[in-house]
C-alpha cells in the first residue's frame, strides 16, 4: 500500500463516525442469502465476542506490516517529522519517534533519553494488543527520569553497564513511540527528539513480522479474521480472564473449514457483529456522553475491557494511559447535532474551568474530518488550538473557542481553528497530566453552541 493510501486512513483515537460508516458499507454486502436452513453452532453473542476480540490484533497486527513495509526495522530508531506518522490519529502536539523492538534471553535494547526540563515527554512500550507496557519518564522514573536504560525480557540473563535502568517487559516484540512536547519551540522538541536513540546490547534472535490480513479500515474483515486466528493467538494476552474469550475465538476458527458453517458465521459477523460494533462505538463501550462530550471509560490499558481496546485499536491505535493523558471527543453539539464543517460553533469555558487548572502539562483540542479523521487543510495551516496558541480571554475570565469556516466577526484570530464546508468533523480534546476533576472523571466540557 502507497503511503498517500495509509495517510488517507489515518483516524482518531475515537473513531465513531468512521466505523459506523464502515460497518454500514460492509452491512449493504452482506446480502447473500444462505440456501436452506443451517445448525446454528455457535449464538450471536459468542460470534460476536470471539470477533471483536480478535479484530483488536488484526488492527495492530496490520500496522506492524505497514509500518515494515514502510522500510521500518527491528530495535531501529525512526525519528518523525510532527505530524508525519503512519497509523490513526497522532497527536500533532508532539514529536514522535518510533520503533519496533525485538527481545530475548540474551540482549536488551539500550535506549537513551535526554534530560528534559519543563517540557512534557515520554517513551511509550505497547504489546501486540495495543496495551501499554511501560512509560519512562520523571513520573514513571522519578529516581532516574533520563540517561541510559535497557528494555528486556523478563528474565532475561544479561549483564549491563553501570548505571543503566533496567525495564523489563512481559513481551518478545514491542511497539515503541517516544513523544515530546512541541510547546512554544518546536524546533527545540526536534532538537530533543533528535537525541533519542536506540541499540541492540548484544545479537537479538530476530522474529520474522507475522503475516497480516491486510483490509482497508473502511472495510472491516468479515469471517476471514478467523483464518488469522492461530497467528493473532501466539501473541500472550496479558489481561486476566482472556481464557474463554480466546477458546471461542479458536473454536470458531475451526469451525471456519467447513464452506456451510463459514458462510454461516460470515452472516452472522455482518448483519450482528458489525451493528454492534457500531452501536458500541458511540461510547467507546462503556464510556460515558455529557453536553455531546464523549469520555472512555479506560485507554492505553485495558484489563477486562477487550471492547474499548479493539475501538482504540481500530480508531486511535497507541493511546497512553489516563496516568498520561485524558481524552475527550465532541461529534454533536449540545442539542445533538452533527458538526458540520460548513457551520460555524462556539465553546465558551468558564474561569474555574479552563483547561490549564486541569492540565499538569499542557492541552490542546484539534479538528478532523468526522470519516477518516484527517486535518482540515485551511490557509492558516492551523491544526489545533492548545496552551500556546494566541488566546484572548473573556472580560470575566473565561475563554470562548470558535469552530468554522470562516473568522468570526470581531473575533480574535487565534481564538479560531478553521474547518471545511462540506466535511463533518469533530473534536478531540486533551489534557496531558490530567489533574483534579477531569482526573477524578467527573468533569465534562461545556456544551459546544452553533452560532
Amino acid at each position: 500500500m502507497k503511503r498517500s493510501s495509509r495517510l488517507a486512513l489515518a483516524g482518531g483515537v475515537f473513531a465513531v463516525s468512521c466505523l459506523t460508516a464502515a460497518l454500514q458499507s460492509s452491512f449493504a454486502h452482506a446480502t447473500q442469502s444462505i440456501a436452506g436452513p443451517q445448525a446454528q453452532e455457535f449464538s450471536d453473542q459468542d460470534v460476536s465476542d470471539a470477533y471483536i476480540y480478535l479484530l483488536g490484533r488484526l488492527l495492530v497486527l496490520r500496522q506492524q506490516q505497514l509500518d515494515f513495509q514502510q522500510g521500518m526495522q527491528w530495535n531501529q530508531l525512526v525519528h518523525r517529522k510532527p505530524g508525519d506518522v503512519e497509523w490513526p490519529n497522532p497527536n500533532l502536539d508532539v514529536a514522535y519517534s518510533e520503533a519496533w523492538l525485538a527481545l530475548d534471553e540474551r540482549s536488551c535494547v539500550q535506549i537513551s533519553v535526554p534530560k528534559i526540563t519543563d517540557r512534557y515527554y515520554t517513551v511509550q512500550f505497547l504489546n501486540g494488543w495495543g496495551e501499554t507496557l511501560a512509560n519512562i519518564n520523571e513520573r514513571s522514573q522519578p529516581d532516574h527520569p533520563y540517561g541510559d536504560f535497557a528494555v528486556c525480557l523478563k528474565d532475561a540473563n544479561v549483564t549491563l553497564p553501570a548505571g543503566v535502568k533496567r525495564i523489563d517487559l512481559p513481551a518478545r516484540t514491542a511497539r515503541m513511540l517516544s513523544r515530546v512536547e512541541l510547546g512554544a519551540d518546536a524546533k527545540q522538541a526536534e532538537r530533543l527528539q533528535q537525541q533519542f536513540t536506540l541499540r541492540p546490547t548484544g545479537t537479538p534472535t530476530l522474529p520474522a513480522v507475522p503475516e497480516a490480513l491486510m483490509f482497508e479500515l473502511s472495510t472491516l474483515p468479515g469471517v476471514e479474521a478467523f483464518d488469522r486466528a492461530e497467528v493473532a493467538l501466539q501473541e500472550p494476552d496479558l489481561n486476566p480472564g482472556m481464557q474463554g474469550v480466546q477458546a471461542k475465538v479458536r473454536a470458531i476458527a475451526m469451525q471456519v473449514a467447513d464452506p456451510a458453517a463459514r458462510a454461516h458465521i460470515d452472516q452472522q459477523v455482518r448483519t450482528r457483529t458489525y451493528p454492534a460494533l457500531a452501536r458500541s462505538a458511540v461510547t467507546l463501550g462503556p464510556g460515558t456522553v455529557r453536553n455531546g462530550w464523549m469520555r472512555p471509560a479506560v485507554s492505553g490499558a485495558y484489563g477486562s475491557d477487550y471492547l474499548t481496546r479493539t475501538l482504540v485499536d481500530y480508531g486511535g491505535i497507541w493511546a497512553n494511559t489516563q496516568q498520561e493523558v485524558h481524552y475527550f471527543r465532541a461529534a454533536v453539539t449540545g442539542t445533538g447535532e452533527l458538526l458540520e464543517g460548513g457551520q460555524s460553533y462556539s465553546l465558551t469555558i468558564p474561569a474555574d474551568q479552563l483547561p490549564q487548572h486541569f492540565a499538569r502539562y499542557f492541552w490542546s483540542i484539534t479538528a478532523t474530518d468526522a470519516k477518516n479523521f484527517r486535518v482540515l487543510p485551511n490557509p492558516l495551516g492551523r491544526f489545533l488550538l492548545n496552551n500556546q496558541s494566541d488566546l484572548k480571554y473573556n472580560a470575566d475570565g473565561s475563554l470562548t473557542l470558535y469552530f468554522g469556516p470562516q473568522q468570526p466577526a470581531g473575533v480574535n484570530q487565534g481564538n479560531w481553528l478553521p474547518t471545511a464546508a462540506g466535511q463533518p468533523f469533530r473534536l478531540v480534546l486533551r489534557y496531558y497530566g490530567a489533574k483534579g476533576a477531569v482526573a477524578a472523571g467527573t468533569y465534562f466540557p461545556p456544551a459546544l453552541v452553533k452560532r
